[in-house]
């Protein structure tokens, strides 16, 4: 019999998914339903904030410069690799068209629905089975609706879209202009201006790093030590404490006694899961970050033949999504038996209950690291698949310190694969090898 399975996005994750359901179609035939017009999620950008043509919340956070912070060689699927030509450090052009590459090599754009948006998904009991209702609707039209019918669910719409923002003590006597980094596209609007930048992960640097071209002057706020050696950031930039309140139309004050006068608010501080299209049905709750039970953070342990693709956070993407897409399979086919219910769930508490007792906040519920290569060598090893190559965690990790080492000029390399568990990250000006002790 073969499977129809409906997968839920056409971004990374979701072509991933179609890739490997493509390729056994005497078991499985994919349905992929795509808000947007187009392959590629999140590296699709578009000069819109807020809502689109058709009124639907924008997906993508991509601004007009970006680069990856990590390099290629940590990116690729297994199958399809990046043009060796490329620098290390790929545009978002680059990388929507290695996305658009993949799909047209492995045929998937026949499989995809656009312009086609879930609306609801509930579980539905079939001669004894669980099968999936899928309810949509023409984004185009808006109130033209349909329902299909699914052997099973693959949600691939990933965790970088609804943004988070804190709760700030007196942020409505705030008078300067606010914005969250997913609406972020260019550093212009914020020439001459003093901003002040919430967070210092990936996007806080990069977008500190932006910004300070431009502005006045730039204070990035966070609640970690200051890791960023001054000499290393541009002079304008400086790291302060976390925010304590707004105490003015424009003055921002720091736990640390500073206070700076601000002109711009810019929110880094992550993103929010959100399933919208899940009924109370389909026994997934998303609390705090967290969405449960699943399984591997990928199989719902009430219906397995539902799986989510890709809500991990701190993680190799493409490689990671492939082997959680095979892990998945292999669940689905049969080739891979589950524990009972009552022991994935255990399973599930008890990972959530080791973040907490480790003092990690419970929306780290998804954070892979420090754990990331036991992660995905225990999915890799489940699925029967190849796992992911060590130079892939190497040259990510060297990526992500350099990154906060040199946030300004961290990109100036090229990584070259010396071996199984070496490489070379060779400097414009210079060549130095590296060759790690140890994996992550």
């Amino acid at each position: 019999m073969v499977l129809r399975v409906a997968v839920i996005g056409a971004g990374v994750n979701g072509l991933c998914a179609a890739r490997y359901l493509s390729a056994d179609p005497d078991l499985y035939l994919p349905t992929v339903y795509e808000q947007t017009a187009e392959v590629g999620g999140t590296w699709v950008y578009t000069d819109r904030t807020g809502t689109d043509e058709h009124g639907l919340h924008v997906h993508s956070s991509m601004y007009t410069n970006l680069r990856t912070n990590i390099p290629k060689e940590s990116m690729a699927f297994s199958d399809f690799t990046f043009d060796t030509s490329l620098q290390s450090y790929l545009s978002r052009q680059e990388v929507l068209q290695y996305l658009e590459g993949y799909a047209a090599h492995f045929g998937l754009k026949k499989y995809i629905q656009f312009l086609t948006r879930v609306e609801a998904v509930t579980p539905v009991h079939v001669g004894g089975a669980i099968k999936w209702r899928v309810t949509i609707s023409d984004v185009t039209t808006g109130d033209k609706q349909s329902t299909e019918q699914f052997d099973a669910v693959m949600v691939c719409t990933g965790r970088y879209s609804v943004p988070y923002v804190p709760a700030i003590p007196g942020i409505d006597r705030f008078q300067g202009r606010t914005l969250h980094s997913h609406d972020y596209r260019a550093p212009e609007p914020f020439r001459g201006r003093n901003a002040v930048i919430i967070g210092a992960s990936a996007s806080g640097i990069d977008l500190c790093v932006q910004i300070a071209a431009v502005a006045e002057r730039v204070v990035i706020s966070h609640s970690n030590p200051p890791f960023m050696k001054p000499r290393r950031l541009p002079s304008n930039v400086s790291q302060v404490k976390r925010v304590e309140s707004i105490t003015g139309p424009t003055t921002v004050r720091f736990q640390d006694g500073q206070e700076f006068h601000a002109d711009d608010i810019i929110y880094c501080t992550g993103y929010c899961l959100s399933f919208p299209f899940l009924t109370p049905e389909c026994g997934i709750t998303v609390q705090n970050g967290r969405a449960f039970p699943l399984y591997k953070h990928v199989i719902n342990t009430t219906y397995p033949t539902m799986s989510f693709i890709g809500i991990v956070h701190l993680s190799l993407t493409f490689p990671l999504f492939e082997v959680q897409v095979r892990f998945a399979l292999g669940v689905l086919s049969g080739r891979l038996s589950l524990p009972s219910k009552a022991d994935t769930d255990q399973e599930v508490d008890g990972d959530f209950k080791n973040r907490i007792e480790a003092g990690l906040p419970p929306h780290h519920a998804h954070t892979i690291e420090p754990l990331y290569r036991d992660y995905v060598n225990e999915l890799a090893i489940a699925a029967k698949c190849e796992p992911i190559p060590q130079t892939c965690q190497l040259t990510a990790a060297d990526s992500i310190l350099q990154m906060f080492v040199d946030p300004v000029g961290f990109r100036n390399a090229t990584y070259r694969i010396t071996g199984p568990e070496s490489f070379e990250r060779v400097p414009l000006q210079s060549k130095k090898r590296h060759k790690p002790k140890s994996a992550l």
